[in-house]
């Protein structure tokens, strides 16, 4: 059995929150749509809030401190990633954005990425096609088809039966698995190890986020 790892990004702000939570059934349902394709998986959380403080330093200094340092080489080094935003003023959060800024413009090249994002209207589901996805099809990534969505509603006893969010969530989750399988996996980089992203001909300076002279 081959193995596999996720790096699953959530923004969420408060704790617990539902993108923590639409997170976690992205990230379950992959690894399950995976092992039925006899490939184990490993998943590595990377809730942002935790970090919050140490990427605005990173944005104002360009120094990126330890956690944030092992955030961002848990992401590189990924086979895909799962990333999932709640949606303000129509589009991801602020915090969400920062972090993707510290990242070096070619780490998500060629990456399988499931997109996620919530809010407390359905009326905000188009902040992924219209926000989200372009963001990282810029980045050289490569986001599955499906986006999956969730509205306050989606928690509730009354959630969508014509289209229910656990069948949005295995949509999502099956394209994810299939884009990883086609994909050799990730041999060559090891997330603790700076010479990760220095290996691939980058400067220190984009290690630590490359902005020091923005």
């Amino acid at each position: 059995m081959s193995e596999r790892r996720i790096a699953v990004v959530s923004s969420g702000l408060s704790n617990p929150s539902s993108t923590r939570m639409l997170a976690d059934r992205l990230a379950a349902e992959t690894a399950r749509a995976l092992r039925e394709r006899d490939i184990d998986v490993q998943v590595d959380v990377i809730e942002l809030r935790d970090l919050a403080h140490d990427i605005t330093n990173n944005l104002l200094t360009g120094f990126a401190p330890a956690p944030l340092e092992e955030a961002i080489n848990r992401v590189v080094s990924a086979d895909a990633v799962i990333a999932v935003t709640p949606i303000f003023s129509t589009s991801y959060a602020g915090l969400f954005k920062s972090f993707i800024d510290v990242l070096d413009p070619d780490a998500l090249t060629g990456k399988p990425v499931l997109i996620g994002a919530n809010a407390g209207t359905a009326r905000h589901s188009l902040a992924i096609d219209y926000a989200i996805r372009p963001l990282f099809t810029y980045l050289h990534a490569e986001p599955v088809s499906t986006g999956v969505f969730a509205a306050s509603s989606d928690w509730g006893a009354k959630a969508d039966d014509v289209a229910p969010l656990s069948a949005r969530v295995e949509r999502g989750a099956r394209e994810l698995a299939e884009a990883i399988a086609r994909k050799e996996p990730v041999t060559d980089a090891d997330p603790f190890d700076p010479d990760t992203y220095l290996g691939k001909g980058k400067s220190f300076g984009h290690l630590l986020g490359g902005l020091a002279g923005e």
